[in-house]
Order: C-alpha cells, then structure tokens, then sequence
C-alpha cells in the first residue's frame, strides 16, 4: 500500500509539472506584454527593458521555466495586471469562498449519489421518484437551475439567500477563510446558520449534476454485484437484504464510484465559475471572469494552476480510497 502510495504521489507531481509548463508556454505566447501592461501605456522602451531584465524576462526560455518553477514552489505566482498584487495575495482572498462552495457541492453529490445508488439498486420505496428528481434537474443547464432556485426559494417562498456569502455583518476573518468552519471555532452559531444558507442554493447548483451521474455508476456496480456469488451465499444464510447490500455489496461497488466522484470534480469546478456569477459569490470564480477582459493573464494562469492542482490531488485521494476499499488494485 505504501509502494502504490508513493507511486500515485510521484504521479501527481508529474502531472503538475506538465501542467505548470502548459501554463508557462501558453502565457509567454500570448500577445498581451506583461511587463507592458503592467507599466502603462506611457512607460519608456528603456523602462520597459529594465523591468524585462528585474523579472528575467530577457533569459532564454528554459532558463525563464526554472525560474517560473522555483517561484512557483516558493508561491510565487507572479503579480496581477489588474489589482496590482501578488495573485497569490489575490487568491488567499477569494480561494476560500470557492473551496467552501466547492466542498459543500462534493458533500451534496456524495450523499445525493450515494443515496440514489443505494435506494434504486434495492429498490427502496420511493427510490423511483428521486431518480426522476434528480435526472430531471441534473438535465438543465446549472445556470438555469440557479434562476429558477433564486425565483422560487427567495422571491417565492423567501426560505433562502439568493446572493452573497453572508448577512451578518461582523463575521469572523480567521483563521480559514470558511465562514462554517470559522463560525465554530469562534462559538458563532448565528454565522454558521447564515452561512449554510447562502450555502444551500449555489451548492444545490453545482452538485445535482455530478450526484446524478455518481448514483447511476453505484447503482449499476451494485446490481451487478447483487448477483454475485458471495451475495446469494450471504442470502442462503439467512441475512436480511438490507444487511447484504450494505455489509457485503457496497464496498464491493465502490471502485467505479469512486473514479467517477473523481472525474465529476473537474466538472464541478467549471461549474463554479458559472454559478458564482449568478449568486455574486466572491470566489475565485468572480475573479476570473474580472481578470479576462483585462487580459490579466497572471491571475487566470494561477487560477488554472490552484484549480488543477485541487483536481491533480483530489484524484489521487481518490486512487487511495479505491486501494483502501478494493485491497487489489494496490497490488
């Protein structure tokens, strides 16, 4: 297990280095000069050469790739076109609200999924229902779902936020930047209230989509696991259906679930983006779609850098779970 730990580790910085170098080639042929941009339209062409030498842009270009390499282990992700501030600075700003978001939308697709695989594959009563539920909000645009939430949830029935993070006024600042977690830690249930109702909606958003396409991939590697020898030897003995499935089935259909929780998290950080446009959240997602039209092409690349990086290490979380649930695939 180690071994196979070890290998999915070197994997994973592999991964990232390839992904740094993409952002590095992408960003030195785009036409927009950064040290241009970042001096003003008035700067003198000796201005401007002086700034190239101080950033090491006059270096041969693997020569400019160590350097961008060793600034990025040092989380140095450059300087922002548009605010002017060290993007990592940026990032430590907005990334907490998107991570937040983010891990609220995994929870959701999990439990949903889960629940959706387990119920249909055993045919529990209603099962049938919040398959349909589920198909038939996870078959609209993530956008649209958001404005029909907003219409009916607040202006409707006035159960929920549509917008923003929190109401309250005074919220904790420290020390992780999750407004749930923080609320907590500070003994401020009144923030954790409000919190996880900003929450609600723009999580709701994102996960259905991925929840539906988890709970069709467990409910497909149950019923085939249903069928299985060791299954109808558990049933010979005697032992109720619902102990069968969960004790002896489950585990067992994990593997295929598991890859595809993996895959969806991909999915469910482009779908992010969108979302907090139509909540106004202030994450990473918000920050972005500012930096395009200023061509800020630091801040995107450290955006696409922090989100691959999020991707890269929550599928190799993912490859460990599937050895720890199915011993063999480490072997």
């Amino acid at each position: 297990m180690t071994q196979f730990v070890l290998k999915r580790l070197a994997a994973m910085v592999a991964v990232l280095l390839v992904l740094a170098a993409t952002v590095f080639v992408l960003q030195r042929l785009t036409p927009t000069d950064p040290v241009h941009a970042m001096l003003g339209g008035n700067a003198s062409k000796a201005m401007i050469a002086a700034e190239k030498h101080k950033l090491g842009y006059d270096k041969p270009m693997v020569a400019q790739y160590v350097d961008y390499i060793g600034g990025l282990l040092h989380g140095d992700l450059q300087m922002s076109l548009r605010t002017r501030r060290p993007v990592a600075t940026d990032l430590g700003q907005y990334l907490p609200a998107t991570l937040e978001l983010t891990l609220f939308a995994l929870v959701v697709a999990v439990v949903l999924g889960g629940l959706m695989g387990i119920a249909t594959a055993a045919r529990f009563r209603g099962s049938g229902v919040l398959r349909v539920v589920l198909l038939s909000a996870a078959s609209a645009p993530s956008f649209l779902l958001a404005v029909l939430g907003i219409l009916l949830f607040y202006r409707k029935l006035g159960w929920l936020p549509a917008t923003g993070r929190s109401s309250v006024a005074n919220v904790p600042t420290g020390p992780t930047g999750l407004l749930t977690v923080d609320g907590l830690l500070h003994g401020r249930l009144d923030v954790v209230t409000d919190a996880f109702k900003h929450l609600v909606l723009p999580g709701l958003c994102v996960g259905i989509g991925p929840a539906m396409s988890i709970g069709r991939v467990l409910r497909s590697s149950l019923v085939n696991t249903m069928r299985t020898d060791y299954v109808r030897t558990a049933r010979a003995k005697g032992q109720r259906e619902s102990v069968v499935l969960l004790r002896h089935a489950v585990r067992n259909s994990l593997g295929p679930a598991l890859s595809m929780t993996g895959l969806q998290v991909g999915l469910m950080f482009a779908g992010v983006v969108v979302i907090e446009q139509v909540f106004a959240w202030p994450g990473i997602g918000l920050y972005t779609i500012q930096s395009i039209p200023r061509t800020d092409f630091p801040a995107i690349a450290g955006v696409t850098l922090v989100l691959g990086a999020g991707y890269v290490i929550v599928n190799a979380v993912i490859d460990v779970l599937q050895a720890a649930a199915d011993p063999r695939i480490a072997l």
